[in-house]
């Protein structure tokens, strides 16, 4: 596969600037640092985003996330390891993301007003809608994760 366009932040700087500003935004939030990764990893999940897998694989890792819960995650519902309000939020995650599908429906919503409050209702939909530009802007222009080198394909 090959990149479609080198530097597309390049051509687009005011815009990255403002998606960069709404990401730093989400470190002011009260939402969880292993709650943000995997919203972000499941969205790049049904995304079908290789760069944005790796690169929220590769964080939530670095901030202590279980191998175990990284494998699981595509299979959250059927798993016990994830906490209330990180089905709350995943199952938000998987509405919003396939939004034309689901409409955003009230019996996804209702779990996420339950664990959440009213700003992080609005931070976690915020951080969907990111992670799924992130996305459509690293699936389009065709972004490749990273290789270690024992695994290159020749």
């Amino acid at each position: 596969m090959t990149p479609r366009i080198a530097a597309p932040y390049k051509l687009a700087p005011e815009a990255i600037k403002a998606l960069m500003a709404l990401e730093a935004s989400f470190k002011t939030t009260t939402l969880e640092h292993a709650l943000k990764e995997l919203v972000k990893l499941r969205a790049s999940q049904i995304n079908g985003c290789a760069f944005c897998i790796h690169m929220h694989a590769s964080d939530a890792r670095a901030h202590g996330e279980t191998e175990l819960r990284l494998y699981m995650l595509n299979a959250w519902r059927e798993s016990p390891l994830y906490t209330p309000r990180e089905r709350a939020a995943l199952a938000w995650t998987e509405a919003l993301t396939r939004i034309a599908e689901t409409g955003a429906p009230d019996a996804d919503y209702a779990p996420v007003a339950e664990a959440f409050s009213e700003a992080e209702q609005v931070q976690l939909t915020l951080l969907v809608g990111a992670i799924n530009l992130w996305n459509r802007l690293a699936v389009s222009m065709r972004y490749q994760h990273p290789l270690e080198m024992a695994h290159a394909a020749a």
